[in-house]
C-alpha cells in the first residue's frame, strides 16, 4: 500500500484550457503536469522565491484528473487515467464494445485490479454495468438534464471584440467554450517532494487563476488536500506514467521503450511566452509522452519519478529571453502488470 498527497481544486469559475490549434471555442477539460508546474513556478519567482538553476522546485506532479463530490462533506470519488491499450479491456460480445471504447477514467477504488493485470469487462462481469459516460465506477453517477452522468460540461458563451479606436474594424463575434463542473467536483493531482514550496506557490495560483481568459474571470479555484492509497503490484515489468514525460536521455528512452507491450501517446509542448516583453515570441517546441502511457520497467527497480526538466528558451539574437523558461518532463510512475 502506497499513500500518496493529493490536491483537489474546486473552481469557483468557468475554466478554459487551451488546446494546440490555441481555439477559442473548444477548450480541454483537463490540465496536464507540465503546464501546472510552469503556473506554480511562475507565481514562485513573483513572489521572489528563488528559483533552481536546473529549475526544479523539488516536487513531482502528475497531471490533473477529474473527482466527483457531490456534496461539501460527501466522500469525493478519484479518477485516474485508463492505460493505453489496457490488456484488462477484453470482451467477446461485440455490442457491449462502443460503450467499453468510451471508459477513459477508472475509480481509484478499482485501480488495483487494473494494476495487478486482474482482466475486466469479461462477459457477464457486473463491472459492465458500471460505465458510466467516459468513467468506470461503481458509484452512480447522477445524471443531469440531458441524462448524462459527466459531471464536466462544456458550455460555449459568445463574444464581441469591441470596435477599434480608429474606426476602421467592425466589431467581430468570437466564441469561448468553457468548462463547469458540477455539485463540488474538480479536478485533482498527485504530489510527491516538497510540498510546502508547493503549497506556497499554489496559494498565489488560487487567486491569480489558471489556464486562459484570467482578465475576465476565469480559472480561480479553492484547494484542499486529502490522501489517496493504492496497492502497487511487485515485481510489474511495466510502468504507467501520471505525468506529461520527457526522456532525459536517448538511453532512458530507448530503455523505456525496450518491450512489445508498450503503448503511448505523445503530444508537442511549446506555446507563447507569457512573460512581458517577450510576450510575442514562442517558446522551443518539445514532444512529450501523456499520462496513460505505459512502457517497460525492470522487474526489481523502484517506480521512481521519471524524465526530464527542460528549458524552451528560444534562442533569436538580440532578442533571446533574458530569463529560463522550464518545462518539466518528470512523470510519477505506476508499476503495472499486463
Amino acid at each position: 500500500m502506497k499513500e500518496f498527497k493529493i490536491y483537489k481544486l474546486h473552481f469557483t469559475a468557468p475554466l478554459h484550457i487551451g488546446n494546440q490549434q490555441a481555439n477559442d471555442d473548444v477548450s480541454l477539460t483537463t490540465i496536464q503536469s507540465d503546464t501546472m508546474y510552469a503556473a506554480l513556478t511562475a507565481c514562485l519567482a513573483k513572489m521572489g522565491h528563488p528559483i533552481a538553476g536546473d529549475g526544479d522546485l523539488g516536487v513531482t506532479l502528475s497531471s490533473l484528473f477529474p473527482y466527483f463530490q457531490k456534496e461539501e462533506d460527501s466522500t469525493p470519488i478519484y479518477f485516474l487515467p485508463l492505460p493505453l491499450r489496457n490488456k484488462q479491456l477484453a470482451f467477446s460480445n461485440p455490442s457491449q464494445g462502443k460503450a467499453i471504447k468510451k471508459v477513459k477514467w477508472v475509480d481509484a477504488d478499482l485501480y488495483d485490479d487494473i494494476l495487478s493485470g486482474k482482466k475486466i469487462f469479461e462477459e457477464g462481469d457486473s463491472l459492465l454495468k458500471c460505465v458510466q459516460a467516459s468513467y468506470l465506477t461503481r458509484q452512480e453517477l447522477p445524471e443531469d438534464l440531458t441524462e448524462s452522468r459527466d459531471f464536466i460540461k462544456s458550455e460555449v458563451s459568445q463574444r464581441v471584440t469591441l470596435k477599434s479606436r480608429t474606426g476602421e474594424e467592425d466589431a467581430k463575434p468570437y466564441y469561448v467554450d468553457k468548462i463547469l463542473f458540477r455539485f463540488q467536483s474538480g479536478l485533482y493531482f498527485l504530489a510527491e517532494g516538497d510540498t510546502a514550496t508547493l503549497e506556497r506557490a499554489l496559494n498565489l495560483l488560487a487567486s491569480e487563476g489558471i489556464g486562459t481568459d484570467r482578465n475576465v474571470g476565469f480559472g480561480f479555484f479553492e484547494y484542499t488536500t486529502d490522501t489517496l492509497r493504492l496497492n502497487l503490484p511487485s515485481h510489474a515489468d511495466h510502468q504507467m506514467a501520471l505525468s506529461m514525460l520527457i526522456p532525459e536521455s536517448e538511453a532512458q528512452l530507448q530503455s523505456l521503450l525496450d518491450d512489445d507491450d508498450v503503448a503511448y501517446d505523445f503530444i508537442r509542448r511549446g506555446g507563447w511566452i507569457t512573460t512581458y516583453p517577450y510576450m510575442t515570441l514562442r517558446k522551443n517546441a518539445v514532444y512529450a509522452f501523456t499520462p496513460g502511457s505505459v512502457f517497460h520497467k525492470a522487474a526489481r527497480e523502484e517506480c521512481t519519478p521519471v524524465g526530464a526538466i527542460v528549458n524552451l528558451v528560444p534562442n533569436i539574437g538580440d532578442s533571446t529571453p533574458q530569463h529560463p523558461i522550464w518545462r518539466c518532463g518528470r512523470s510519477l510512475m505506476l508499476p503495472i502488470k499486463l
